[in-house]
């Protein structure tokens, strides 16, 4: 899949869930409203829509949420995608999760094909994780993480830069991620979705994270790359690599190589704009995929060259939709 600015497309990201058991204050409001259950794909569509990404040329699968664990039987959907790795066709299944159902569920990832997870973590002191997620237990969250670790999984940890909510915790975060051999990845929040609050008073850019780093730690540009957006630096002091994803001060569209789809078989060709594709009706029309690779072949043709981001405090949220519908 070729897209107008001559990009291939070959990474899908598949929100399986709209529902989260956090609501962390970047990303959702605290009285969040999912959507009712007849909406959303079940895993038989879903693996479909899956299996019609990889023959049109998909070559890495990420699931996402929401929080993904949180799904009934997910567990056989991520088996049954697993055979694609294991078959060839496909070169990675990951999954992006917070963790908190990740105990009882890292050594089936493992199994499944499953080589690594993308972890949500933006503190490691309890109370103040607490405020962050509103009710999450940080103890759950840490025995899920050494879970995966046990099993055999890559676990990179990704962090959301809040001001005021975690910049003193960055260094003990480069740290600790150094001392368990996590790879750490650091995100600026973006607008998306109405969360009830002023983005602005969240807003870190990650070039004042940087050099506040570089204060404490020796930081190398390295080539080092996942697939996503983040740019590396290997950390002389630990031997980690710390992963920076700027959309705010530095986006990274010209190398976007990614589309995403929700629960509900909407396709979204940038994170950052409104315009998207009814994967659900074709996936419904017929047993057949002819009409939904069609579908998508169309939407590729119209991804747009980049995002709209902004934030100040006189802007709405660059789109209506909040992160966990879109998926992460």
């Amino acid at each position: 899949m070729i897209d107008p600015f001559g990009r291939k497309v070959s990474y899908l990201r598949v929100s399986v869930t709209d529902r989260c058991d956090l609501r962390c204050v970047y990303c959702m409001a605290e009285d969040m409203h999912f959507l009712p259950k007849a909406d959303i794909l079940s895993l038989e569509e879903l693996e479909r829509l899956c299996g019609a990404f990889v023959r049109s040329g998909v070559r890495k699968l990420r699931l996402t949420g929401g929080e993904p664990l949180v799904r009934r039987n997910i567990m056989s959907l991520i088996t049954n995608l697993g055979r694609l790795v294991k078959s060839g066709e496909l070169d990675e299944l990951t999954l992006t999760t917070n963790a908190t159902q990740l105990a009882k569920h890292a050594d089936g990832l493992a199994a499944a094909g499953v080589k690594r997870l993308n972890v949500s973590l933006d503190s490691l002191d309890p109370a103040k994780f607490e405020a962050i997620t509103r009710w999450g237990k940080l103890d759950q969250v840490l025995d899920g993480i050494m879970a995966a670790k046990a099993a055999g999984l890559a676990v990179k940890i990704n962090t959301v830069a809040l001001k005021g909510g975690n910049e003193d915790e960055h260094e003990h975060l480069v740290e600790w991620c150094g001392r368990h051999g996590f790879d750490l990845t650091f995100i600026e929040t973006m607008p998306m979705g109405d969360i009830h609050s002023d983005r602005t008073e969240q807003y870190l850019p990650l070039s004042l994270v940087r050099s506040r780093l570089e204060q404490r730690f020796t930081l190398s540009e390295i080539d080092y790359r996942t697939g996503g957006p983040a740019r590396y630096v290997r950390v002389a002091e630990t031997g980690g690599r710390i992963g920076f994803i700027t959309p705010m001060t530095h986006n990274f569209c010209e190398t976007c190589n990614r589309v995403r789809v929700t629960c509900t078989g909407t396709l979204y060709m940038c994170l950052g704009q409104e315009d998207a594709a009814d994967l659900r009706t074709p996936l419904r029309a017929s047993e057949g995929d002819q009409l939904l690779e069609a579908a998508i072949a169309e939407a590729i043709s119209r991804k747009p060259k980049g995002h709209d981001f902004i934030i100040d405090r006189d802007s709405r949220p660059a789109v209506s939709r909040h992160m966990s519908v879109t998926g992460g």
